[in-house]
């Protein structure tokens, strides 16, 4: 055992791509072995090309415990000087669920774009429950979500 745990600290140390250089969070949807911001998708994408874009592993920003990924260079300069604009509202958790006082982890693939601010969701379904009355959710997700934020982990 204490060879396979030497091999790995000895991998690890130096072979780059295995690290990553933030510390996940949980206030911030991440994938928990990669430590990527809603599954390394660019989160400027979908306000300027309306639509979920993979971001590039060359075009990487640590901020909020998570890595982000994007797709040029344009897009990583946006969200560094704005990240509480382009990072999705609620750190990427499902406001139709916040509103039942859960933290679910939103899908990068159903999403919408309201009040100049990204949500994510985590099934079709609540993506279209929110788009018919979004004032709603958001009132009450809003109220929620200092206190559900609180419980997650920084």
């Amino acid at each position: 055992m204490a060879f396979f745990g030497l091999l790995a600290g000895i991998l690890a140390a130096n072979w780059p791509c295995l690290r990553v250089e933030a510390s996940t969070t949980e206030r911030v949807v991440t994938n928990r072995y990669s430590g990527l911001a809603i599954e390394g998708f660019d989160p400027v994408a979908y306000f300027t090309d309306a639509a979920p874009t993979l971001g590039r592993p060359e075009y990487e920003a640590a901020e909020g415990g998570a890595v982000w990924r994007f797709r040029n260079e344009g897009n990583r300069a946006w969200f560094i000087a704005n990240p509480e604009i382009y990072g999705p509202r609620f750190g990427g958790y499902d406001p139709t669920d916040l509103v039942r006082g859960v933290t679910c982890a939103g899908n990068p693939r159903f999403w919408v774009v309201a009040g100049n601010r990204l949500y994510l969701f985590n099934r079709e379904k609540s993506r279209d429950e929110f788009t018919a009355d979004p004032s709603r959710f958001l009132k009450d997700a809003e109220a929620r979500w200092p206190e559900l934020e609180e419980s997650l982990a920084q």
